[in-house]
């Protein structure tokens, strides 16, 4: 099978409440600009191939689309674009937003929203993305204060009926028991890749004991953070894509993948070559030995 006709259905499956999704995914924040994600001398990217790429990772078999009503450039809005390449929505597709932080018009970003705030944040992802509803919302933080009001403020939007799944990104595990106090939480999105510290690890075998999604971001940028893929490769990295003849960004990827069932992928990406490479990591396979040389590295994502 040529990396042209993998299809995400070779990663496997995962549910997001009562939504499945396949575990490799698409991360819409790269969409809009081309180089550095914020930047304020982004460059707007091709309107047409955001677009494409898009509609080729739908044609892929992606179903899991992540954004944010925050994730923009001049001219261009990553929920804009996914509205425009994919309304009418394909039933199965699951479009994941997360609120809390927010940006002025010019691109600023504004302090994080407080609990009477992340309605309007919600209502502008809805209009945006042309929905009625949103399949999962997460709330992004910062810090290790109490999330409570801010948790039960979406709680709320849920009864409501705006909002289907709730979830956190960038929290820490007392943040998780919080939230669940208050209502469900399908997905943690946190910062992990190759290097992760075995606090991070820590983490993520919680939620897989629990059923609960964790959704890596970073897990191929690594410290590259937004600026994009790191170039910072360890020997091992380099090895085991030469053994493999993939990209080191692919070994990184698949190593993440290989953490645990629970474990969604999301790479972003504006453009379709590293769109079809990620679908098809999907379907690499790393063994016990190559797994266990990637382990002890040192820790990349702080």
């Amino acid at each position: 099978m040529t990396p042209q006709t993998i299809t995400a259905a070779a990663s496997g499956t995962w549910k997001l409440g009562d939504l499945t999704v396949r575990r490799v995914g698409l991360g819409a924040m790269r969409l809009p600009q081309h180089g550095e994600a914020f930047a304020a001398d982004a460059v707007p990217r091709d309107r047409g191939r955001a677009i494409g790429v898009l509609r080729r990772a739908v044609e892929l078999g992606v179903n899991h689309i992540d954004t944010a009503a925050f994730y923009f450039s001049p001219l261009r809005s990553a929920n804009e674009l996914i509205n425009q390449a994919l309304a009418p929505y394909p039933d199965d597709l699951v479009i994941v937003t997360k609120v809390g932080p927010g940006r002025d018009p010019a691109g600023q970003w504004l302090p994080h929203a407080g609990p009477g705030q992340l309605r309007g944040q919600v209502e502008e992802n809805l209009r945006q993305l042309g929905r009625d509803h949103l399949d999962v919302v997460n709330l992004r933080i910062v810090g290790t204060d109490s999330i409570a009001e801010r948790f039960g403020a979406l709680a709320d939007l849920r009864e409501a009926g705006l909002i289907r799944h709730l979830g956190l990104s960038n929290v820490h595990p007392h943040h998780l028991d919080e939230a669940q106090a208050i209502a469900p939480v399908v997905c943690v999105q946190n910062m992990y890749g190759v290097g992760a510290s075995p606090e991070q690890r820590a983490f993520l075998d919680v939620c897989g004991a629990q059923g609960i999604a964790f959704v890596p971001f970073y897990s191929i940028a690594g410290t590259g953070r937004t600026a994009g893929a790191t170039t910072d490769h360890s020997p091992e990295v380099r090895a085991l894509a030469r053994a493999h003849g993939v990209s080191t960004a692919q070994i990184r990827l698949a190593w993440t993948l290989h953490q645990g069932p629970h474990v969604l992928a999301i790479p972003g990406t504006g453009d379709l070559d590293h769109l079809t490479q990620n679908v098809a990591t999907g379907s690499l396979r790393l063994a016990e030995d190559e797994l266990a040389a990637l382990g002890p590295l040192h820790h990349e994502t702080a």
